[in-house]
């Protein structure tokens, strides 16, 4: 069951974006675990280059992550324990508020539909993070999203090398420096188990495809937006490396 707070701070955007599926906009798959096969051929010409299977599956990613890491976000803020834990919180949430925004604004452009659920696999992170309280909230908190961003980080590098898509390289700028400023954040609560992350980052366990994919959207169904926060005045860009352990 997911949790009544995943959908904090998500609002409706009641305008004139409506959805339209295509077997072309929405892909099969979005595991991390997805074979390479065919990811690099074009299904479609743009005028800001050609756009590979891989290029669309990156758009859907950096989307379904903010679909789950922003609601967590503002549940850690409200519940974690240390100060570190609800700068955290805040990170995430203007982090993916601004990822997203990106997302909807290039995915009309490439033809891409964006899904307005995250995974189960990625629902189920957060119910397992909301039913635990104190420290034990915590450390589950930080050791599941600093997994997921160390599984991404090196794919956005992959696409940002290799996309010849003007928008998507965009994208994965802005992805790469968020992402790195979300793995900095999570470091500095000082509660990352990096033996354990390290394995379960490399080694992520295989489940079916229904699990790791997201929803796509009924057709005519709304464009889900994660609201802005410019309230909270966090900066995600050029974080402030992390001290390396007995350092003084």
């Amino acid at each position: 069951m997911r949790p009544s707070r995943s959908r904090i701070g998500v609002v409706v955007l009641f305008g004139l974006m409506t959805l339209t599926l295509t077997a072309l906009a929405f892909p099969a798959v979005l595991g991390l675990d997805k074979a390479d096969g065919g990811q690099d051929r074009v299904i479609a010409s743009t005028k800001f280059g050609p756009l590979t299977e891989a290029d669309r599956d990156f758009v859907v990613k950096v989307r379904a992550a903010g679909l789950w890491e922003y609601p967590l976000g503002e549940i850690v803020r409200e519940r974690g324990t240390t100060k570190e834990m609800k700068t955290a919180g805040e990170h995430l949430i203007v982090g993916h508020a601004g990822l997203d925004a990106m997302c909807r604004e290039i995915s009309p452009e490439l033809g891409i539909t964006l899904p307005n659920r995250a995974s189960p696999q990625q629902e189920d992170f957060v119910t397992t993070v909301d039913a635990k309280t104190g420290k034990e909230f915590d450390s589950a908190a930080v050791n599941i999203m600093r997994v997921t961003h160390g599984q991404i980080f090196p794919a956005i590098a992959k696409i940002r090398a290799s996309t010849k898509n003007t928008l998507v390289r965009q994208l994965a700028d802005l992805a790469n420096d968020t992402v790195l400023d979300h793995i900095t954040v999570l470091e500095q609560t000082g509660m990352v188990e990096y033996d354990d992350v390290t394995f379960k980052q490399t080694g992520p366990a295989k489940l079916p495809r229904d699990r790791v994919t997201p929803p796509p959207p009924e057709p005519g169904e709304q464009v889900l937006v994660l609201k802005p926060r410019p309230d909270l005045n966090v900066n995600t860009a050029s974080p402030t490396p992390t001290p390396s352990p007995g350092a003084p």
